[in-house]
């Protein structure tokens, strides 16, 4: 990696610590607030980078293939988090390398990484993901249905729910962003009320790079920005 793709991404970096800190600021809650860098198509050397020289504190991948890919060389430098749709035939590959998954959202996919956790002898953290737009082609519960879905999580042995994690429907007005972590910090409080005990250190992940600041002032604690950090990014041509 040169000089310039380091000034690049260290410039992009601070200006998304500066948002991130005056979001706080706004914020009514006054919560501590995590950044994790989403690393879609980002090499190695440039999460490596973010955080060794710019302190990078957790670093998420969409994709189970993509995630084994950079595995190696990312291990044990942060914490490493499955952020994107997870299918239960990819489970078995992530479980105890994987240090949280962000995405839960069905019985069936929280019963297999509690079965292939169970058979690793590791308790997996999860998220349970907020469908908060109600949108058919996206994962998550449906909002009506999220405290049912925390409380057989809660019971589920072999995985522990930390929180929740919901995605806005995309290119939202900064106030109908609001409007939707508004709605998920209520369902987030609400449930947090009835099973304070059970749900150690909080955690609400919600907010990307074109919502960050809108996510951390309705009460995010945990923001996942991309291409604010790393740029757009690059998909290379499939082979046809």
């Amino acid at each position: 990696m040169d000089e310039l793709r380091k000034e690049i991404i260290r410039e992009n970096y601070k200006r998304v610590i500066d948002k991130i800190e005056q979001a706080k600021a706004r914020s009514p809650y006054h919560q501590q607030v995590t950044l994790l860098a989403a690393t879609k198509t980002v090499p190695a050397e440039e999460i490596i980078y973010a955080i060794e020289e710019l302190g990078l504190p957790v670093a998420g991948e969409n994709k189970v293939q993509e995630f084994l890919s950079k595995y190696d060389d990312l291990k044990g430098r942060c914490p490493l988090h499955i952020i994107g749709h997870l299918q239960t035939n990819k489970v078995k590959s992530i479980i105890g390398k994987a240090d949280m998954i962000q995405s839960v959202d069905s019985v069936r996919l929280a019963n297999e990484i509690a079965k292939r956790s169970l058979e690793k002898g590791i308790v997996t953290d999860v998220l349970c993901e907020i469908n908060i737009g109600k949108e058919e082609n996206k994962g998550g519960v449906m909002p009506e249905e999220t405290e049912e879905f925390a409380h057989q999580l809660l019971e589920t042995e072999g995985i522990r729910l930390r929180g929740f994690m919901t995605m806005a429907p995309f290119g939202c007005t900064k106030d109908e962003y609001k409007k939707y972590f508004s709605k998920t910090y209520n369902i987030y409080l609400d449930i947090l009320g009835k099973t304070s005990h059970n749900i150690i250190e909080p955690i609400l992940s919600m907010g990307m790079s074109d919502s960050f600041e809108a996510a951390i002032e309705e009460g995010a604690t945990l923001v996942r920005v991309g291409s604010s950090i790393f740029g757009s990014r690059f998909y290379p041509e499939k082979e046809h």
